[in-house]
């Protein structure tokens, strides 16, 4: 049967989702924890690939097993044995034509920027500070010009080596709580690094460096070296992953 897992990290001690040489990662952990538990060599397949550093409350995997356990227990034996910064949040059977990659149709990331004169200890691993103080509301401004459907060339990183640079992104909203400032961007599919690419420009919206109005040209540029710089990975998290129909 097929296993669709929605997983809970802390991306701070792993070099990412996907398995490396010489490097530890979520999605390792993952199939180490199956195989310890189950006994079974199993591959899992993530719906996106996050990076170093950068945390989840809502990636999707799936896995494909042959077991008399029920579905829903899958995330209580798989817990017993996962670290404690990796947790199954929920388990459940899909069908077998289910993909948890090519089947998802919007994933939502949240980028948490911690405003404030001094850094935060005890959200030092899941923000980014920013000790400038930023105007919010321009920076709402500059979003709504990325909302659509764009080339987002101007906003992956230098040097990957993806051809299709054409994207959605259905919402961007900005939220300010205390100190902390919120970016919530939902969209088809993103680019490598360009949610932090983008909340780095709107960091620099934010410090006044760059105009709102400017946003448009950056696109229409294509050139990486237009937008803003890559914002730290710690303050990026996988929200969600959602489907036409959710399994």
């Amino acid at each position: 049967m097929r296993i669709l897992l929605i997983l809970e990290y802390d991306g701070t001690n792993y070099a990412g989702w996907q398995i490396q040489k010489n490097a530890v990662t979520v999605q390792e952990a993952v199939e180490t924890a199956i195989f310890e538990a189950l006994g079974q060599r199993c591959r899992v397949t993530g719906a996106g690939r996050t990076d170093a550093g950068v945390h989840a409350r809502g990636q999707c995997a799936q896995f494909d097993i042959q077991s008399h356990i029920p579905p829903e227990k899958f995330s209580y034996v798989l817990n017993l044995v996962l670290p404690p910064d990796i947790r199954v949040r929920e388990s459940r059977a899909v069908s077998g034509d289910f993909h948890v990659r090519k089947g998802a149709r919007m994933k939502h990331y949240r980028y948490t920027i911690y405003n404030a004169p001094h850094a935060s200890a005890i959200d030092r691993f899941t923000t980014a500070h920013v000790r400038q103080d930023l105007d919010a509301e321009k920076m709402k401004i500059a979003a709504q010009y990325l909302v659509g459907t764009h080339d987002f060339a101007a906003f992956r990183a230098a040097g990957s080596d993806i051809v299709g640079t054409v994207r959605t992104i259905y919402s961007i909203d900005i939220t300010r709580i205390d100190e902390n400032i919120y970016i919530d961007v939902k969209g088809n599919g993103f680019l490598y690094n360009m949610v932090r690419i983008i909340a780095g420009t709107l960091i620099d919206v934010g410090k006044g460096r760059t105009s709102p109005s400017a946003i448009p040209g950056i696109l229409e540029s294509r050139d990486r070296t237009r937008a803003g710089a890559t914002a730290p990975a710690q303050g990026l998290c996988m929200m969600g992953v959602y489907y036409d129909s959710m399994p």
